[in-house]
């Protein structure tokens, strides 16, 4: 940093701070052009043998070695429990080497025409595709989902990049005709350095959904992973430099609270997209407000599944198994609290229970395995305590809920839970009223629309809700009245790039995928235009 004295000057001092940077940007060490993981290395690896050495920070078009590695924080593997890699945290002055380097390359970016930054987003697309198989099993040894769901994962984000691709090049502002020969126009133009902060759930996916639309708008992104999943973001980042995006385009910058404080306050982000917890992105959205700097908040959900007894039971029980076991519960718009028409609970309960118990689990990376581990040994043991805590108040665990000790040696000390459902709930017992992030399904019975739909809207979430009926007036009209961002009608978690994610009330605001997304990532200048001669009342 230069000294005070160095520093003194009439300017503003936004502009002084960013003439720091600039003398930090310039002393930085030189940056890692080669992999993370060389794709040979993830392809012979099995679960329990990788272990990650290299940097995992990135920008100026390759990895960064840290500063100081005495913040270091062990990363585990969630099937093994042995430890994957050290996470190091960027601080002060790292981050503004990330951010410095985002804003050259997205002054360069942004003039690019639309055409030509879809070209370098289709590649992308294309070196994804490529390298899929290799980016999932590297997703599951980091994250402990299935292998057949990790590569749903990686598909969804090139389909993102691909999407967006599209839209790049259509990006336009209108024409409106004044009085008297005068005209307006108004034009799209980029943010700037958008900054987008990552969940452990989805990591690469995640950073796809956010990347992709800021940089098809002419935008750099500074992306801080979770520091429970840090190595595909830096893949990713890799990817977008290797298929042809200026130096600095999308940065990865590792660490947990602190890191992502330093990124909201820097004076250079333009906009802030984070994915997690509700008491997280209050924070955020307190400290990018000091900034006047808009956000897009996806935080937690409590969702509804509403089953009514016309529905056809046999795709109704799929719907409540991919409502709630999908990454093995870890998922924020999961369908938890699963309402069901008291008429059919017996057959529902019976059917869903028989296809709980035969949910495969084990080993993430065998392609039979449809249930993994969850992300840490906390995190296991507080779904746990959700569980002891609901039967304390009187439900009924129909199966699952425990502790899983996998047959295979190198397993045993993996974080696996079994799959539970939950009977005998009332609305306002812990387990259906809070998030529980875990494999944990609630069922309640329920007599009449009016009753659930009031039911199913008492909660502070909104993220997303579902229903199934053979009923069309009735799915379209309990749609309707359902208080969540995302309704799905005899499906669930079904979401395609091209269609708006985002929530209601405290599951944040703002849009993941969809065209609408565009309009959170640009901001509209307005050019009024002259003529004749100016009508003037002086």
């Amino acid at each position: 940093m230069i000294s005070q004295g160095e520093g003194k000057t009439e300017k503003d001092p936004v502009q002084l701070r960013c003439f720091t940077y600039t003398l930090i940007f310039t002393k930085m060490a030189q940056p890692l052009r080669t992999p993370v993981l060389p794709a040979a290395v993830i392809r012979s690896a099995s679960t329990g043998t990788l272990e990650v050495k290299e940097p995992l920070n990135f920008w100026c078009g390759g990895r960064m070695k840290p500063k100081d590695e005495k913040n270091a924080e062990r990363v585990y593997e969630p099937a093994t429990g042995h430890v994957l890699c050290e996470m190091v945290p960027c601080g002060a002055e790292e981050v503004d080497q990330a951010v410095q380097s985002a804003h050259s390359a997205y002054l360069k970016w942004s003039k690019m025409a639309g055409m030509e930054r879809a070209r370098v987003m289709l590649e992308a697309a294309r070196i994804i595709r490529e390298q899929r198989d290799e980016i999932a099993k590297m997703e599951v040894i980091n994250n402990g989902k299935s292998i057949t769901e990790a590569r749903v994962d990686i598909d969804v984000a090139w389909q993102c990049i691909e999407y967006y691709a599209g839209m790049a090049g259509t990006l336009a502002g209108q024409h409106i005709q004044l009085p008297g020969g005068a005209f307006a126009y108004t034009r799209r133009e980029p943010l700037g350095v958008c900054v987008g902060i990552g969940a452990w759930n989805y990591p690469f996916q995640i950073a796809a959904w956010k990347s992709a639309p800021a940089l098809a708008c002419g935008n750099a992104m500074v992306f801080k992973p979770s520091p429970m999943t840090p190595v595909t973001a830096v893949m990713l980042a890799e990817i977008y430099a290797q298929a042809g995006v200026p130096e600095g385009l999308f940065n990865v910058v590792q660490g947990a609270a602190e890191t992502g404080t330093l990124l909201c306050h820097h004076p250079l982000v333009a906009k802030v997209s984070f994915t997690g917890s509700v008491p997280t992105g209050k924070k955020i959205m307190e400290m990018s407000a000091k900034g006047v700097k808009p956000v897009t908040l996806e935080l937690g959900g409590k969702s509804p599944l509403i089953i009514f007894k016309d529905s056809e039971l046999d795709n109704a029980v799929k719907g409540a198994l991919m409502a709630n076991f999908l990454s093995q519960g870890e998922v924020c718009c999961n369908g938890t609290r699963v309402f069901v028409e008291r008429e059919i609970l017996p057959k529902f309960l019976e059917e869903v229970v028989k296809r709980t118990k035969a949910i495969p689990i084990g080993d993430p990376l065998l392609d039979g395995t449809r249930m993994g581990a969850l992300i840490s040994r906390p995190h296991l043991d507080r779904v746990l305590g959700f569980i002891s805590q609901a039967k304390k108040e009187g439900a009924r665990v129909l199966c699952g809920g425990e502790p899983f000790v996998p047959t295979d040696p190198k397993l045993q000390g993996g974080y696996f839970m079994s799959p539970c459902v939950l009977d005998n709930c009332t609305d306002d017992m812990t387990c259906v009223k809070e998030e529980i992030f875990g494999p944990v399904m609630s069922v309640l019975p329920f007599d009449t629309e009016e009753e659930v739909l009031q039911r199913a809207n008492n909660t502070t979430f909104g993220l997303a809700a579902g229903v199934f009926t053979r009923d069309v007036a009735r799915a379209h009209r309990v749609a309707e009245n359902l208080q969540a961002g995302t309704c799905f009608i005899n499906n669930y978690n079904i979401s395609p790039v091209e269609v708006p994610f985002g929530g209601y009330k405290m599951s944040g605001f703002g849009r993941e995928n969809g065209q609408v997304t565009i309009e959170y990532y640009s901001q509209l200048k307005t050019v009024v235009v002259e003529m004749g001669e100016v009508d003037s009342l002086f």
